[in-house]
């Protein structure tokens, strides 16, 4: 299992709640496409992913302003929020078995254990593990991450070059940056702009994902200047 940069880095819980998203402010996928996968979110108190923390909230809607002062039509599009322990554990379990279908759809054969280990390596460098300890958990699990994307002015998901959750480099913030193609630059801008107005508001981009940005989290809190700890935990 791959450790993170933020493995360990203090929580100290602020206790702010988890409020629900005002969604009619922003573009959706509905149905969400966790539950189109058969996500359990029907088994917890928070029974969907448009939940996040009250600040976190706030700074999400900053984020929305900053966008509409360049394209006053567009809107910030959310793919996922708060995501809990169990609904992390169905998608890791998941993206395994879609991975392991194409595998031996490519090799044909029982796949090696060496073969297995190297799926699960790929799957963590940008899933976070399940876990249930409270001093690490995965930052969708704590209400201060989220995923997101650029909608136009006709609520259509704008292409930004990868779609959210693909496990390659492409997935890479900055993975297009030096493409000599029109279309590659195009998706790069558009990643760039969706990271400009997120980082207005405060918050972190995660390394290896155009498209996950947290406020108040470890992953947040690692990435500070400062040192500093995580003021959100996880969220039962």
């Amino acid at each position: 299992m791959n450790t993170k940069p933020y493995t360990n880095l203090p929580i100290v819980e602020c206790g702010e709640k988890l409020v629900s998203i005002p969604i009619n402010k922003f573009s959706i996928t509905s149905p969400h496409i966790y539950q189109q996968a058969g996500a359990p979110y029907q088994h917890y108190h928070f029974s969907s992913p448009y939940f996040l923390r009250q600040t976190v909230l706030e700074k999400l809607l900053v984020a929305q302003e900053n966008l509409q002062k360049v394209h006053p039509t567009w809107k910030i599009q959310i793919f996922d929020a708060y995501r809990p322990i169990g609904v992390q554990q169905y998608m890791v379990d998941y993206v395994f078995q879609q991975e392991l279908k194409k595998a031996q759809q490519i090799i044909a054969t029982k796949l090696e254990s060496s073969e297995i280990k190297a799926i699960w390596q790929k799957i963590y460098q940008f899933w976070s593990p399940p876990n249930s300890d409270p001093q690490n958990p995965p930052p969708h699990s704590t209400g201060a991450a989220l995923d997101v994307t650029l909608a136009d002015e006709m609520g259509k998901e704008m292409n930004m070059g990868s779609p959210i959750d693909e496990l390659s480099e492409r997935s890479y913030p900055h993975h297009f940056a030096h493409s000599p193609r029109e279309n590659e630059q195009n998706f790069h801008q558009l990643r760039k702009l969706l990271a400009e107005i997120m980082q207005a508001a405060y918050f972190q981009q995660h390394p290896n994902e155009w498209w996950h940005f947290s406020w108040g989290d470890q992953m947040w809190a690692v990435y500070q200047p400062e040192k500093t700890v995580a003021c959100y935990g996880r969220v039962e």
